[in-house]
């Protein structure tokens, strides 16, 4: 999927901006379609039908690009002006970034806004099925006049000239922009206009909310859900049940798009699992599977198979013997062929094909021996509600990955399974059902194989009137958008000159359905039932509403916020039970201390009244302190309040305190306490009296606690009131003590000595300061303590960390903690981590930090000591994790690191098979060691067997690397590094002999053009001068071992460049390759051509490195 972000401001260290606020910030873990449709908002609105066009950038010279951003220049579509902005070296990830932006944002009327759907694209100028496409659409503004993808496409690809996307150092790209004129978008309401209601998009859930909407309306289904047991004690967070009967009464009674995070917690998804884009079909079977084991021994057990679930007959017969073999399967849902089939019944047929076993491909019948025989499938019966899987996704054996099928595939809006006299049934089959369908729901992808969005179109009723779910937002929809729009293929773009005759352009339509849901026409009436709320249970319902309640409470609250103050009062209380245990600096956490809503008009004197009846002292006792931020950061009672400002408002008081524009007034309350512990009148305060507040340290004990306070004269010294210290402290009145000035904690500790025969005045002492004191210590005691005074206590409680540990093979699990500082060095961490693993050589210990956006380990490992600090270690972007993983190697890191680790796939010479080997050696070694180092790991054919070593790629040989070769630059990340055997032939070459390549290849059109397609494994071979096709074509199937059968439906061609010229059995090869104006020997091959699609071997080791889709899983 993609992530779009619109590009950020001209910033170097900027954090990508995220539209959707539910999103985490920074760069994401996949990419994420997370905008909705907005052209969906006025579907049911009269506009025009968008204005189209499409413009091509061709960039030469692209790698010498040295600016950050490069702009297209600017064209017209819909009346409005734009251009294409694109980030070559990427917008600080390594991906392209490109966007599409409005070129005169900067000079159009303020509140403009225009929305377009439009694609980006980066044209394969090899095979242009390859290009790039990633579509989206976005409501463009002033604060968001460029959207896009900030992770377009990955650079290694890219800049790679084998690719295909640079050619000649020119890159092209393509937009394709619609523009539709709209009514409204932002104040849209989908409950108003539809009756439905959306569900919020996690990120990269669209996927998982196309099919939760799907589901919800089928009122049997939603019915069921809601009896299932549960009770008020569970959580809808920890239970699957719960959470969904939550999801389903708020999609059936809430005003606004509902959110689903419940639900994904209930399934134990963490938010990685969230961003990633699963496949739903999966998530599909996962989910009714769970469900299914839900209802168990409940009242609705067994719903899922009786909506779900129907079963077909696989049956061997043989043809000329009495035998046969069937074997019942059920299913919940249907798997049909896209590619080769014009419609759904086109792949009901094909699904039902009777394919012929025999010659080689007998079936060995018991009894009977290997018999001819017909292989098929057939269905007993089908389900009242038919889920039907497109297979828009397929493997293709050619590139070695998954591609997307965007051809043409009708599908009916009523399915008739009993036509042509019950072909698809089974002689098993009930004939008196019924098997006419109705369609229900069509889910639709849009995109590419890599990502894209999901949404649906479901008619609740099986009326004519559609509706389209696109996450948050529900429209009106007609039959045409829900069918035909749905069905892929291609499409013209409208004429731009009518008048001239120019052919149309066709462009391939990237949304299509997927997923389709029919019901039963027979059991029509029992799926759509009513479910109101005396299917929803009294537990539930309750809780729902008082939900609900709080929810409108806050509400409310929000909108009356503008009317109210709010006081926040700390007292001594607080302090004494917030120091030394939630904080160590300043004073109070204001978070945690009474707060007081109060009108803003109200008199602060009544504010009083209510402080009198909440803590007990009376109006008379109260002297309010107002509280400052001082220039180092600090947050500190500064004055009391004067009996003209308490004279005043709320209101107004709030404005005095504070010129920042917050709602929140913060007091300090002082209380005088007699003898005898109650309330006493505040003594006078003059200028020469300072308010301190004092924190008593204990080393031995490592605890920090608050004490008391005082007022002193700024003319007095400390020596003063040591005796009155002691008081406070418990210790014995002549106790020697220690005083320190916490002064500031950001970015470091500052907290000095005090000295205490200096007056308060000279050592620029004032009301609000902090005096920290402890008993003085001896000597010796002082190295039995780990902070043996108050500073060094205070620099360990602001740097301490505790880091929790992974093993990098399992980052999922915390294997222990350690807490540590901060300050640590990379030597103090390892060393800890080694002890902890009982390991002697903390050399040994490799770290990896952890990327916050994506949940995992970051791909690079820490260097040794490649980093100052621990802090270092945990910083990601702006955010601070407190998580790093950890291995213990075989060797020591320092070691490690000067080594070069190459993957060496190794071809035997004579079986069939391919064997990975790392290979580790210094990063001064050559290729010469490399092949030194394999002859010891493998298997030769003979003792005196050379090897050589191959970088091949795309099925094409590029490179035979020399021994003296260093092996410090060679990449085997995008290319397979082949090692094999140097044949005895090749190494007596003849003076005319001559080495040529030899590559499998097929060949494919696209787009009217023919296109060679090179797989399996390419080879070496020697041609001798005057020899002919047929000789060569001998040795070929000798060194290959094709059976005869095989070989003979092969082709061969001599190609250049891509080009084939098809050779006779009779013609001289050696005259073919005597041409030296290429680019490169992999260009001019002799072609073996296929007409099958498959390949001889299936290994292809990191050839096209997959991103493998991680699968989906429900945990709880």
């Amino acid at each position: 999927m993609t992530l779009m972000t619109p590009a950020p401001l001209d910033q170097e260290d900027e954090e990508m901006l995220v539209p959707h606020s539910d999103l985490v910030e920074g760069p994401q873990p996949m990419e994420v379609v997370a905008q909705a449709d907005a052209s969906s908002a006025v579907e049911n609105q009269p506009v025009e039908d968008p204005q189209t066009s499409r413009f091509t950038w061709t960039i030469e010279n692209f790698s010498r690009l040295n600016t950050k951003k490069h702009y297209s220049e600017i064209f017209v579509v819909g009346g409005f002006k734009w251009r294409v902005l694109i980030f070559p070296k990427g917008n600080n990830v390594d991906h392209l970034s490109m966007y599409l932006d409005v070129a005169d944002s900067a000079t159009l009327p303020y509140g403009w806004s225009r929305y377009a759907q439009f694609s980006l694209s980066v044209v394969n100028q090899i095979h242009n099925k390859y290009s790039i496409r990633k579509d989206t659409q976005h409501q463009f503004n002033a604060r968001e006049s460029d959207w896009g993808f900030t992770s377009f496409m990955p650079l290694s690809d890219l800049y790679d000239p084998g690719r295909g996307y640079l050619v000649n150092d020119t890159c092209i790209i393509e937009a394709e922009v619609a523009v539709r004129k709209i009514l409204d978008y932002w104040t849209y309401d989908s409950k108003k206009e539809t009756g439905f209601v959306g569900l919020k998009n996690q990120g990269a859930t669209c996927y998982m909310n196309s099919l939760l909407q799907t589901l919800y309306h089928i009122p049997y289904f939603r019915k069921a859900v809601y009896h299932m047991p549960t009770t008020e004690n569970d959580m809808p967070s920890g239970s699957i049940p719960l959470a969904l009967q939550s999801l389903f009464y708020k999609l059936q009674y809430n005003d606004n798009s509902v959110a689903t995070k419940e639900l994904t917690k209930s399934f134990g998804w963490d938010t990685y699992d969230s961003f990633m884009q699963h496949d739903v079909q999966e998530l599909n079977r996962v989910l009714c599977e769970k469900l299914e084991d839900k209802m168990k021994g409940t009242v609705v057990e067994g719903t899922i198979q009786q909506l779900f679930e129907g079963h077909h007959m696989n049956y061997i017969e043989c043809i000329n013997v009495d035998y046969k073999s069937t074997r019942k399967e059920s299913f919940y849902d249907l798997q049909l062929d896209v590619k080769g089939c014009r419609d759904v019944y086109a792949s009901f047929d094909k699904y039902v094909e009777v394919e012929r076993l025999e010659g080689d491909n007998r079936y060995q019948a018991e009894n009977h021996g290997l018999q001819d025989a017909k292989k098929g499938v057939l269905f007993i019966d089908f389900p009242p509600v038919l889920q039907l899987q497109l297979k828009r996704f397929e493997y293709d054996f050619m590139r070695d990955t998954m591609v997307k099928i965007n051809d043409r595939y009708e599908f009916p809006l009523q399915l008739d399974l009993d036509r042509e006299n019950g072909k698809y049934l089974s002689p098993d089959a009930d004939r008196s059902v019924r098997n006419l369908y109705t369609l229900h729901s069509v889910l639709v992808h849009s995109g590419g194989v890599h990502g894209g969005h999901y949404y649906a179109f479901i008619r609740p009723t099986l009326s004519d009137q559609w509706f389209k779910f696109d996450d948050e937002r529900v429209t009106k929809e007609d039959t045409r958008r829900a069918l035909e729009e749905q069905y892929g293929g291609e499409e013209e773009l409208p004429q731009t000159n009518p008048g001239f005759n120019n052919t149309p352009f066709k462009f391939t339509k990237y949304s299509n359905a997927y997923m389709l849901v029919y019901i039963r026409e027979s059991d029509k009436e029992k799926i759509i039932c009513n479910v109101d709320e005396k299917d929803i249970a009294e537990h539930l319902r309750i809780r729902l509403k008082k939900e609900q309640e709080e929810k409108e409470d806050k509400r409310k609250y929000k909108a009356q916020a503008h009317l109210f103050t709010i006081i926040k009062v700390a007292r001594d209380e607080d302090l004494a039970e917030q120091i030394g245990k939630d904080i160590y600096f300043d004073l109070v956490d204001h978070d945690k201390v009474r707060s007081f809503r109060i009108q803003k008009q109200w008199p602060f004197t009544l504010f009083k009244e209510e402080v009198a009846k909440e803590f007990g002292i009376p109006v008379q006792y109260q002297r309010f302190w107002i509280w400052a931020k001082r220039q180092n950061h600090t947050y500190r009672p500064n004055r009391p309040l004067t009996p003209q400002e308490e004279a005043q408002s709320v209101g107004q008081l709030r404005e005095v305190s504070t010129k920042v524009n917050n709602a929140e007034l913060k007091l300090f309350l002082e209380v005088e306490l007699g003898p005898d512990l109650r309330p006493i009148p505040p003594p006078e305060k003059t200028k020469e009296d300072i308010l301190l507040f004092f924190k008593l340290y204990d080393p031995e004990k490592e605890e920090l606690r608050y004490v008391g306070r005082l007022f002193v004269k700024s003319s007095g010294k400390p020596i003063e009131i040591l005796t009155k210290l002691n008081e406070m402290a418990g210790f014995a009145p002549d106790e020697e003590i220690e005083l320190y000035e916490e002064i500031k904690f950001e970015p470091c500790v500052m907290c000095e000595h005090l000295a205490k025969r200096t007056s308060f005045r000279f050592s620029q002492i004032e009301d609000g300061d902090i005096i920290c004191f402890q008993k003085s210590a001896p000597p010796e005691s002082e190295e039995q303590c780990r902070y043996s005074d108050v500073t060094s206590f205070l620099e360990y409680v602001q740097n301490r960390q505790v880091v929790h540990f992974r093993a990098l093979e399992r980052p999922k699990e915390d294997d222990f903690c350690l807490e540590l500082s901060k300050l640590h060095n990379y030597d103090d961490v390892v060393e800890r981590v080694a002890r902890r693993l009982g390991l002697d050589d903390p050399s040994k210990i490799r770290l990896t930090s952890h990327n916050c956006y994506s949940q995992q380990p970051k791909p690079q490992p820490i260097k040794y000591r490649g980093v100052e600090h621990l802090s270092d270690m945990l910083v990601h972007y702006n955010q601070s994790s407190d998580i790093l993983y950890y291995e213990v190697l075989d060797i020591p890191l320092p070691e490690l690191q000067g080594l070069k680790n190459l993957k060496v796939a190794f071809h035997h010479a004579t079986k069939d098979d391919v064997i990975i080997h790392n290979i580790r050696l210094p990063k001064q070694s050559t290729v010469g060691d490399v092949i030194n180092e394999l002859k010891t790991k493998v298997e030769l054919s003979h003792p005196n067997a050379e090897l050589r070593l191959l970088e091949v790629f795309y099925h094409k040989i590029y490179k035979i690397f020399p021994p003296s070769e260093k092996i410090e630059n060679i990449n085997d990340q995008y290319w397979t590094l082949r090692a094999e055997e140097i044949p005895e032939e090749e190494k007596n070459l003849g003076p005319h002999d001559r080495l040529i390549h030899v590559y499998h290849f097929t060949k494919e059109t696209v787009q009217n053009q023919m296109q060679v397609q090179n797989f399996g494994e390419p080879f070496f071979l020697i041609i001798h001068e005057g020899e002919t096709l047929a000789e060569v074509k001998e040795r070929i199937q000798k060194k290959l071992q094709v059976p005869d059968e095989e070989f003979s439906k092969w082709k061969f061609a001599f190609l250049s460049l891509g080009r084939p010229e098809y050779l006779q059995d009779s013609d001289i090869v050696s005259s073919r390759f005597q041409r030296r104006d290429v680019y490169g020997a992999w260009e001019q091959y002799l072609g073996l051509e296929h007409s099958d699609t498959a390949p001889k071997r299936a290994y292809a080791a990191n050839q096209n490195r997959h991103t493998f889709e991680k699968p989906v899983k429900i945990y709880n």
